[in-house]
C-alpha cells in the first residue's frame, strides 16, 4: 500500500498537468522504475524556515528537486516504488555553503607541505628540515599555513631560521592568509630582491634596522619570489581541484564560493564536472581577467555558476596590509597597503554595472570598506546588484548601517573573529575594535551576511564556523578583552549564514537555501542537533552524509 503521502504528491503532479494521463506500456513503466522518488526520513529535518521548522520526511525526484515535505510517514512501500534514505536519527539541514573559499588552494594545501598548526618558529623550522630531506637538494621547498599567533618567540619567522635550517635552499612558505610568505636568503637573491630593491605598489618588503630584507614579503611584493615556482600543469590544477572538492563534500559542505579563479580554470572545472569529479555546488568569483566569463556566463553546467569578478582593495590584518584609517596601534608608521584606489574601484564597478556581472570585492580594514562603501553610494548602484564585501572585518562603527541601507552584502569568515582576536587588540587597539567582526550589529541594522570560511587560510570546517559564529571563543572555549561576546549571533541566524543568505547572495534563492517543495536537494546531514545542543559539544559533532542535487555525494562509513 502506498503511503497517502505519495497519493496527494501523485494528485498534485496530475493536478499540474491539466489532463489524465495516457495508459503506460510496458516500456514507459520501466522508465518509471527508474524514475523513483527518493524519501528521507528517520531523523529531524530542519527546513530552515520558520514554518514548519523542522519535518519528519523529504520527498526528492528523479532530478534531484524537492517534490514535498510531510509529517510522519510509515514504511509500507515497495521498492519499486520509493527508496528509503533512513538517517537513523542523524539530523538533515539545508545544504551548507561555504560563502567564501579557495578550492584550489584546499586541494593543493592537501597534496604540498602543509604548515597548518605550526606552533612556533623552531616547529616551522623542523618541518622544512623534514620536507628537506624528502626532496632532490636542488628542489624547491614551498609549503603554507603557518601564522605566528601564539608562537612563544613572538614574532614571524625570518629568512634566517630558514637559512640556518636549510642552507642555500630556495625556501618559499606562505602565511595562511595568502597576504604574505617568509623566504629565505636564496629564494630572495633568485627573485632579485635585496637592500636596494624598492617597495611596489600595494606591497611591502620587510627589513631590518640595516635595511636588509628579513625574508617577510607582503601581498604585491610576494609575485617575484612565487614566479621562482614552476607553473602547476593542467594535470596538477585537476587534482588539487579533485581532491578539494573530496575533502569538502567529507566535512558537509554542499557548495563553495569558491573566490579568486585563475579565468583558464573555467573550462578545467566544467570538463570536471562532466566527467562526475566536481561532487561540489560552485559559484565562481573570477580574477578581474575573467570578466568575459563572468559576463557570459561560460562554462556553466547545471551545478557551476560563472558570473562574478573579485577585486582586492587591500591586504591582511594579521601581515598588517589591512588599510586603516588610522595608523596601526603596534607599527605607527604604517596604516596598510591600498590594492586599489578609488578611482580605480569606481571604473571597475562601472565596468560591471555596464557588463552585468556580480563583485565580490575583498576589504578587510576600515578605510578599505568605506571606500567600498562611498563608492557604492556615489554611482547610485543597488541592492539588485548583490555586490558582496569579501571580509568586511574592520568598520567604522557609522558604516555599518550605510552596508545595510545600500545592499551591499556581508561576506564574512566567523573563524577569522575567533583567530584574529588573538592579535587584533595588538594591531588596532581596543577603541577600534567596536565595529570589528560586528555580526549582530550588522544583523541588526538590516544586512545581509554569508558566512564562509576563507580556507585554506583557515580549516574549512562548518561547524568550526558555526562554532565560531554561535559562541565567539576560540576552540579551547576562551575569549579575551575586546572580543565583544554580544556580537555572537544565535544559532538559527548562523544557520542562515551558510544556507539562506548563501543562496541569496549567489542569485539562489528560489532554488537553495531551504528545504522546501520545488527547489533543489542540497542537504547536510550532522549525527547531533547544532541548534540545541550545549556549545561545547558543536565541535564534537559529525558529518554523516552530504547530498547535492539529490546525490550522495559523500556518506560516513559504518
Amino acid at each position: 500500500m502506498i503511503h497517502r503521502l505519495l497519493l496527494a504528491v501523485s494528485a498534485a503532479l496530475l493536478a499540474g498537468c491539466g489532463t489524465a494521463p495516457d495508459t503506460p506500456d510496458t516500456e514507459t513503466q520501466s522508465a518509471a522504475a527508474d524514475e523513483r522518488l527518493t524519501i528521507y526520513t528517520g531523523g529531524t529535518i530542519y527546513t530552515g524556515l520558520d514554518t514548519p521548522e523542522t519535518v519528519e520526511a523529504v520527498t526528492v525526484d528523479a532530478a534531484g528537486r524537492i517534490v514535498g515535505t510531510a509529517p510522519p510517514l510509515s514504511q509500507d512501500w515497495s521498492e519499486d516504488e520509493v527508496r528509503i534514505i533512513n538517517l537513523d536519527g542523524a539530523v538533515m539541514y539545508p545544504g551548507f555553503v561555504d560563502g567564501h573559499a579557495h578550492l584550489l588552494g584546499i586541494g593543493q594545501r592537501e597534496l604540498s607541505l602543509d604548515l597548518t598548526g605550526t606552533a612556533s618558529v623552531a616547529d616551522l623550522v623542523s618541518r622544512v628540515e623534514a620536507e628537506a630531506d624528502t626532496l632532490p637538494a636542488d628542489a624547491i621547498i614551498a609549503g603554507r599555513g603557518w601564522i605566528e599567533t601564539g608562537w612563544p618567540e613572538e614574532r614571524m619567522p625570518s629568512a634566517a631560521d630558514l637559512d640556518a635550517a636549510v642552507g642555500d635552499r630556495i625556501v618559499i612558505l606562505g602565511r595562511s592568509d595568502g597576504h604574505a610568505l617568509v623566504a629565505s636568503s636564496a629564494a630572495l637573491e633568485a627573485a632579485g630582491i635585496d637592500e636596494t630593491t624598492p617597495d611596489p605598489a600595494g606591497g611591502k618588503i620587510e627589513r631590518d634596522e640595516t635595511g636588509r630584507a628579513t625574508g617577510i614579503l607582503i601581498d604585491n611584493a610576494m609575485s617575484p619570489v612565487w614566479a621562482l615556482l614552476a607553473e602547476p600543469t593542467e594535470d596538477d590544477i585537476r587534482r588539487a581541484y579533485i581532491e578539494g572538492a573530496k575533502v569538502y563534500v567529507s566535512r558537509g559542505w554542499t557548495g563553495v564560493h569558491n573566490m579568486s579563479v585563475p579565468p583558464e580554470h573555467a573550462e578545467i572545472l566544467a570538463d570536471l564536472d562532466a566527467e562526475g569529479l566536481m561532487p561540489l555546488r560552485l559559484w565562481n568569483a573570477y580574477d578581474k581577467s575573467g570578466a568575459r566569463i563572468a559576463t557570459e556566463h561560460a562554462f556553466e553546467t547545471d551545478t557551476i555558476t560563472n558570473r562574478a569578478v573579485k577585486l582586492y582593495m587591500d591586504g591582511a590584518l594579521g601581515s598588517r596590509g589591512a588599510l586603516l584609517m588610522e595608523p596601526y596601534s603596534d607599527r605607527p608608521d604604517t596604516s596598510g597597503l591600498s590594492l586599489l584606489e578609488p578611482e580605480g574601484l569606481k571604473a571597475q564597478m562601472r565596468n560591471a554595472d555596464k557588463a552585468g556581472y556580480q563583485l565580490a570585492i575583498h576589504a578587510i580594514g576600515d578605510l578599505a570598506n568605506h571606500r567600498i562603501i562611498e563608492a557604492f553610494d556615489a554611482g547610485g548602484y543597488t541592492e539588485a546588484k548583490r555586490w558582496r564585501i569579501e571580509h568586511t572585518q574592520i568598520l567604522d562603527p557609522a558604516d555599518i548601517q550605510r552596508i545595510a541601507d545600500l545592499g551591499l552584502i556581508a561576506s564574512m569568515q566567523p573563524s577569522h573573529a575567533i583567530g584574529d582576536l588573538k592579535f587584533a587588540p595588538a594591531r588596532l587597539g581596543i577603541e577600534r575594535l567596536d565595529g570589528a567582526y560586528a555580526w549582530q550589529d550588522l544583523l541588526d541594522a538590516g544586512a545581509v551576511i554569508v558566512g564562509g570560511s576563507d580556507a585554506p587560510v583557515e580549516v574549512g570546517l562548518p561547524l568550526i564556523e558555526y562554532y565560531a559564529a554561535v559562541v565567539r571563543k576560540d576552540l579551547e572555549g576562551v575569549s579575551g578583552k575586546g572580543w565583544h561576546p554580544e556580537q555572537a549571533i544565535s544559532r538559527t541566524s548562523a544557520l542562515e549564514l551558510f544556507t539562506s543568505a548563501a543562496a541569496y547572495a549567489s542569485f539562489m534563492e528560489t532554488d537553495l537555501g531551504t528545504i522546501e517543495a520545488g527547489k533543489i536537494a542540497d542537504f547536510t546531514v550532522f549525527d547531533r542537533d547544532l541548534l540545541t545542543v550545549a556549545e561545547e559539544n558543536i565541535l564534537d559533532a559529525k558529518p554523516v552524509m552530504t547530498v547535492v542535487q539529490g546525490e550522495i555525494v559523500w556518506q560516513q562509513a559504518d
